[in-house]
């Protein structure tokens, strides 16, 4: 007989939200396979080798570690390898070639754009957001309200002249989302933009393992 992990109906609904789930130390664990398999999904592995994020989306498939090995001993398995797959494909690079000149043509100011992904037809298309404020310095935009089964998969700003970096104010707004965000800087330079890249999951800032652009190696 299993115990509830929750006697508070909120809190077993939270837990059942974001589900914990120890990897058997041998044969599979049908729970994980099923998050693994699922559409849109989520939870954390605990394994002997440490806690892994599992991450499903329409377009993303996301096995990253979490924590170093714990060093109690615990009868489990292995958390397996790290992972991290565009299910919707490499984003064309005509629609970055756009964006940059898209960029370009806001200089000095600040601009942004977001690459959405349709999840019947598998195409991407281009938005340029709603801006309520550009300047060298600031930019104030609105996030695109997308009907079911399009996929917010990449979110883009320029810094102008100035460096690429994510500010505090990035970190605040990027919390609580999944998705790629890139920042563009140093437009207009004779070597060309400088980009800074990251995957926002789970809260946590991850490192893009490659390019997410077909052609030109763009993500720094």
């Amino acid at each position: 007989m299993t115990a509830t992990l929750a006697d508070d109906p909120t809190a077993a609904a939270i837990l059942a939200a974001a589900p914990c789930y120890p990897v058997p130390p041998s044969g599979g664990s049908p729970a994980i396979d099923a998050v693994r398999a699922s559409r849109t999904g989520h939870c954390l592995a605990v394994g002997r080798d440490g806690v892994s994020l599992i991450v499903r989306r329409p377009w993303l498939e996301l096995d990253v570690p979490v924590t170093p090995p714990i060093p109690a001993y615990l009868p489990y398995g292995s958390i397996g390898e790290r992972r991290a797959n565009l299910r919707c494909g490499l984003i064309p690079k005509e629609i970055f070639d756009r964006v940059l000149d898209h960029f370009c043509a806001a200089l000095p100011n600040e601009a942004a754009a977001f690459v959405i992904w349709d999840e019947d037809d598998r195409d991407f298309s281009l938005h340029f957001p709603q801006i309520d404020e550009a300047t060298p310095s600031r930019l104030i935009y609105r996030n695109p309200v997308l009907p079911l089964r399009r996929h917010l998969v990449c979110d883009i700003h320029s810094h102008g002249h100035g460096a690429a970096f994510f500010s505090a104010t990035d970190d605040r707004d990027d919390a609580h989302t999944t998705k790629i965000a890139l920042v563009v800087g140093r437009l207009g330079d004779p070597d060309g933009p400088v980009i800074a890249s990251r995957l926002c999951a789970g809260g946590m800032f991850l490192a893009v393992p490659r390019n997410p652009f077909s052609g030109d190696d763009y993500a720094a």
